[in-house]
This record gives structure tokens, C-alpha cells and sequence, in this order.
């Protein structure tokens, strides 16, 4: 199934840079202006090269890059390895501290029918060729994907936890997440990831697009290249991979916005929504989660005037002519987005993907903030997906309605970087590998 590979990670020369904390930067997808801007001040900080600006960005990224190659700003480890990366954070009103174990690695770029790597999620064509354009002109991989594998005996925890023990990175990053990198080296440690791996599906958890890119790169050199073994380095992707079973492991829910909906009557809408669904008013709107918690195709519903906590007549379920199995139609974002956003709201959902009236947001507080402000004609408040949830709709080969799954925290980048030039990709003549 899963063929992984250890590999030779170029990183930050830390006899120049003390705080790599300087260097690091957000990922592309999730980056705002303003974190942006700030960061394009460090001439050497990771955004130069995962999010480059200007009309010819990727060739910029390249020369930067190489450049850097030459300054020895960023510098190639000697040796092969698997590099463990913990994350430590917690969540507002849970005293916790949450631990995600995890390690990166390189894994084959299988494509979507192959189903060695089970998608989720669609992705946008445009946001897919950004990505590619920008691999191709660096032939790095400048931040690694979330992937998850199955291990309820999880036995590459306690190598990991050794590893842990001896960090080379250890910091705070813009997520308010404790960030800690190790490197193991050992051949024998190593194989056995490989061989953990080697009969395992994996879920894509984050990163859609920059997995799609190395997908689409792949088939483009194989197509090229009539010499093709699947041994090239044009085959591998960067992932970081952490195990399904693990408690820490956080999905967090993403809410929905209605935004300049032309010709919206709130008093229509609200009857076309008393066809499907329990309306109840509810006083204090911060008690809306704990309301709508665990309860099967519940939503607040944020007006400016008014908050409600809305939940689909059981009865009216079978009336969804969407064509998608169980699995799929049971979600709770499919029935938000069939019921309230097609039926009530009128916008198709061959439509809804594209729409620019539907926009998304993390923060209750910023949909509050965004309806009383009058930016948002309304906040549909959901609850998060469950770890069981996303398994089941990977294994339909079906995906999820957009945004409906949020793995906290994000990994950030610039920790380490991963070649797929032929002579930084191979591996020394000593190495086993």
C-alpha cells in the first residue's frame, strides 16, 4: 500500500540563524495579507518561498532558492531520516494540553484511484496550478501535507517519543502551538515506519492542493520520461503523517456566512425554513454550541436580531434528492447545505462551491461580529465532523460539502524543506536507502 521513504531535509543553517522562530511562516492556504506583509520584511524568512509574491512568482521562488543553496543560508542534512514533529495546544474552556504526535517523511504521490491516499475534499483547479507552477519552478517541496494512518497498537509512538527527547527546533508559532522537531537517523528505526506504512491506507487530512500538484506533476515527468521506473524523485510528495487513534487528534468545525445574497427576504426565509426544520429562539447566542453539541443535524442560525437554534424534522430527511450514499448525505454539512443554503436560500448546489455569497469563518465570534456588523446577512453555526465520519465518506469514495473539516493545529512551514532534484534527492552511498 503506503510506500514511504526517509529523506535528506534541507533546513535553515543554524549557525546564521539562532531563532527559527523568525523563519517560519503559516501555510499558503491560511496565511491572511497582514500576516503576509509582516513576514516578506525578513529576507529569509519561509514565505519568500512558499508564498512568493510578484508577476513571475514561481522563477522568483526558484532563483531566491537557489541562492540561498549558494549563501548556504538553508543546508542539506547528510543523512537520510524521518524527522518527528509534536504539537502542543490546548483549546479554549478545556484545561488540557493536547499533544498531536506525528512524523514527516517522503510518500509516493499515488494517484486518486489508486486509493492508497483517500481524499475528502475537491479541489480548485486555479489554487491546484498555482501549487504545481510553483513545485516545478523550485522542485522543492516547501511544506509538508497531513496524512493519517490506523494503528490502534500504536507501535511508532514510542520511537517517536524517544526521538522527542532530543529536539533540534523547539517554538511558539503564530497558532499559539509549542512546535517541536527530531530527526531520527537509525536504519533500523526507519524501516520500521516503512513497514508500518507498507500495508496502510492514508486519509489526506490537509493540503488537497499541494498533494493534487504533486499528482499532476508526476504525470506529467512519466509522460516525458519513456525511461519511467517510479523510483524517480519526481514520484514522492512530503507528508506528515500522524495515527487516526490518537485522542489528540482535533477536528475543529467551520461556519457558514451568507454575504450580499441578492433580493434576500429574512421573512421568506424564514418560512421556507419552518418546512424542514424546529425553530426555537435563543436568548444568549454564546450558548448556542453547547445547545446544538452532539446532536444530530443541529445548526444556530445568527440574524441580526435574532438567534435561533435550528434542527431538521427527522421526517423531512428522506425528501434530499442528492444523489450520494449514506455516508454522505447523513453528514451534517450536507443537510445544512441541501436544506437551509438549496431549498431555503435558493442556491443550487451545483452552484454552491463557486458561490461568492457563501463564506466561511472558524470564529463564532467573528460570524457574531460579521452579522452585527451588517458585513453578513446571516452565520450558520456547525458543529465539528468526527475522526469515524471522515473515515466512512474516504472509504465511499465520495468527499465531504467544502470546508467541512478543520485539522487544529495546521503544521507551519519552514522547519524543513524537501528536494525532488535527482542529486539532492539521492541518498549517500553509505546510506541504505
Amino acid at each position: 500500500m503506503a510506500e514511504i521513504k526517509p529523506f535528506r531535509a534541507w533546513r535553515y543553517n543554524q549557525s546564521l540563524f539562532e531563532n527559527i522562530e523568525e523563519l517560519t511562516s503559516p501555510l499558503f492556504d491560511v496565511v491572511s495579507d497582514k500576516q503576509r506583509n509582516r513576514l516578506y520584511q525578513h529576507p529569509y524568512n519561509s514565505i519568500h518561498i512558499s508564498v512568493p509574491s510578484g508577476e513571475y512568482a514561481p522563477q522568483q521562488a526558484a532563483r531566491l532558492l537557489q541562492q540561498w543553496k549558494v549563501d548556504q543560508i538553508i543546508l542539506q542534512d547528510a543523512l537520510p531520516a524521518i524527522y518527528v514533529y509534536y504539537q502542543y495546544f490546548s483549546l479554549p474552556g478545556n484545561p488540557k494540553t493536547f499533544c498531536r504526535k506525528g512524523f514527516i517523511c517522503h510518500i509516493k504521490a499515488y494517484d486518486w484511484p489508486e486509493k492508497v491516499i483517500l481524499r475528502h475534499e475537491n479541489t480548485i483547479p486555479h489554487s491546484v496550478n498555482d501549487r504545481t507552477a510553483l513545485l516545478e519552478a523550485t522542485q522543492l517541496h516547501v511544506s509538508p501535507t497531513h496524512g493519517l494512518y490506523t494503528d490502534a497498537e500504536f507501535e511508532l509512538e514510542y520511537y517517536m517519543d524517544e526521538s522527542i527527547l532530543n529536539p533540534i527546533y523547539e517554538t511558539e508559532d503564530y497558532q499559539g502551538v509549542r512546535d517541536v522537531l527530531s530527526v531520527i537517523q537509525d536504519a533500523a528505526v526507519i524501516r520500521k515506519f516503512m513497514q508500518k506504512l507498507a500495508h496502510k491506507q492514508v486519509i489526506l487530512a490537509d493540503g488537497h492542493h499541494r498533494y493534487e500538484s504533486s499528482i499532476t506533476l508526476r504525470k506529467k515527468y512519466m509522460a516525458e520520461n519513456p525511461a519511467h521506473t517510479g523510483q524517480e524523485p519526481y514520484n514522492y510528495h512530503l507528508m506528515y503523517l500522524s495515527n487516526t487513534e490518537a485522542n489528540d487528534l482535533c477536528i475543529l468545525p467551520t461556519h457558514r456566512l451568507i454575504c450580499s445574497l441578492p433580493d434576500l427576504d429574512v421573512s421568506d426565509f424564514m418560512h421556507k425554513l419552518q418546512t424542514y426544520f424546529i425553530i426555537k429562539v435563543v436568548e444568549d447566542p454564546y450558548d448556542l454550541n453547547e445547545i446544538i453539541l452532539g446532536k444530530q443535524w443541529a445548526f444556530g442560525l445568527l440574524l441580526k436580531d435574532t438567534v435561533y437554534k435550528i434542527r431538521l424534522k427527522p421526517e423531512v430527511f428522506s425528501q434530499m434528492s442528492w444523489q450520494f450514499p449514506p455516508e454522505v448525505k447523513e453528514l451534517d454539512l450536507t443537510v445544512l447545505h441541501y436544506f437551509v443554503i438549496e431549498k431555503a436560500l435558493g442556491i443550487p448546489g451545483k452552484d454552491q462551491r463557486k458561490s461568492p455569497y457563501i463564506h466561511f469563518s472558524r470564529s463564532f465570534s467573528e460570524c457574531m461580529a460579521q452579522v452585527m456588523q451588517g458585513e453578513a446577512q446571516m452565520a450558520l453555526i456547525t458543529q465539528n465532523i468526527s475522526m469515524e465520519e471522515v473515515k466512512k465518506v474516504c472509504a465511499s469514495g465520495y468527499t465531504m460539502p467544502q470546508k467541512s473539516t478543520y485539522f487544529y493545529p495546521k503544521v507551519i512551514c519552514g522547519f524543513l524543506f524537501s528536494s525532488i532534484v535527482p542529486a539532492e534527492f539521492t541518498t549517500p552511498g553509505c546510506s541504505v536507502f
